[in-house]
């Protein structure tokens, strides 16, 4: 049986044991506290023109983040009214949920490991995708890949976005980070 107060995610411990020698060595940090890590993961669906016509769509994009994330997810809402697009103030649009600590690994372990060679026709994640300051942001054209999804159950197919932050200061850092971590860069 699995004890909960001694069990620590597999990434988590890897980055203690391994990662952290590894980016220190790499990058010649003087300090520990130098050595990048991740800070939190923030998952997002948008569910757009879906939600305007149909209410209960923003409701189901909550209910199938809350079950990827393991955690309550938010409803994400209009703060301006859009009369072009029949968007009004305080309209239910999506869902976001933002990982930290212990969840925050067992997300990016289940992501790389079990939804990404899910992906049809999948080459790797753009190595790109950085916004400077180190993180990393990348999107998913269907929600389906995550086996805590009932493909029977579905009633939308939604994309979302997935962006990892880190502590690291630059782009070559965060990448050196995250290819740590195994995340699959197709360049």
């Amino acid at each position: 049986m699995l004890d909960a107060a001694n069990y620590t995610p597999r990434l988590k411990a890897a980055y203690k044991d391994t990662i952290r020698a590894a980016m220190k060595e790499e990058f010649g940090y003087k300090n520990d506290m130098q050595i990048p890590r991740l800070e939190k993961i923030v998952l997002n669906i948008g569910c757009g023109a879906e939600a305007v016509r149909d209410s209960k769509k923003a409701k189901s994009a909550v209910e199938d983040l809350t079950l990827i994330a393991g955690q309550k997810a938010l409803t994400t809402r209009a703060k301006k009214s859009i009369a072009g697009f029949r968007v009004r103030e305080d309209m239910p649009l999506g869902a976001k949920v933002t990982l930290r600590g212990d969840r925050m690994y067992e997300f990016l372990d289940r992501l790389i490991t079990i939804a990404m060679p899910r992906i049809r026709d999948f080459r790797g994640v753009p190595g790109k995708s950085f916004d400077g300051r180190g993180n990393y942001a990348m999107g998913l054209k269907e929600h389906l890949v995550f086996p805590e999804i009932n493909f029977d159950k579905i009633d939308e197919n939604w994309g979302m976005d997935i962006v990892i932050a880190t502590t690291a200061k630059t782009d070559a850092e965060a990448k050196s980070l995250l290819k740590h971590f195994n995340m699959p860069f197709n360049s």
